[in-house]
């Protein structure tokens, strides 16, 4: 693996991760009703800082790949989505609109798993957990939003 690379796409991880940073969850979030499988607060930041780790690096695979240009695309419309959802759901508390980012997320994220699959297995088998968290997310959007209806500023 080029670490250069690696170091390269995992800051441009961990600048669209900055948003949570910038948009914390706060008093708004801790008061929702919540399912009972919200995964604890504790978890985010560890599953987070393991996906970003896994997706640099597929991406540092796939980077040095030939043909790599359709993957790319895909690449940069996920981290695009991913760096959206939070300041969306979190910063203008419309969980509606975060749903559907969150949609877009999953289909490009699903897309960049194929892509990168056909170009190099390993670099998309490490998208399948990024792919499961996503889908997880979602879920979680979807049933934070319809608990509590009036609560989000829009949809």
């Amino acid at each position: 693996m080029d670490w250069i690379l690696f170091a390269i796409f995992l800051a441009a991880c961990f600048a669209a991760g900055t948003t949570g940073a910038i948009f914390p969850p706060g008093d708004w979030y801790e008061k929702l009703d919540k399912p009972p499988w919200t995964p604890p607060n504790w978890l985010f930041p560890v599953a987070w800082t393991t996906l970003y780790l896994l997706i640099a690096a597929a991406a540092a695979r796939v980077a040095v790949a030939e043909a790599n240009a359709y993957a790319f695309a895909f690449f940069a419309v996920q981290i695009a989505l991913n760096t959206l959802w939070t300041p969306v759901f979190f910063g203008l508390r419309r969980m509606g609109a975060g749903f559907v980012v969150l949609l877009a997320l999953w289909a490009a994220v699903a897309a960049t798993l194929i892509a990168f699959w056909r170009i190099d297995v390993w670099a998309g088998v490490m998208f399948v957990p990024y792919l499961a968290w996503v889908t997880v997310a979602g879920a979680l959007n979807w049933s934070v939003w319809k608990r509590n209806p009036g609560a989000s500023s829009a949809a």
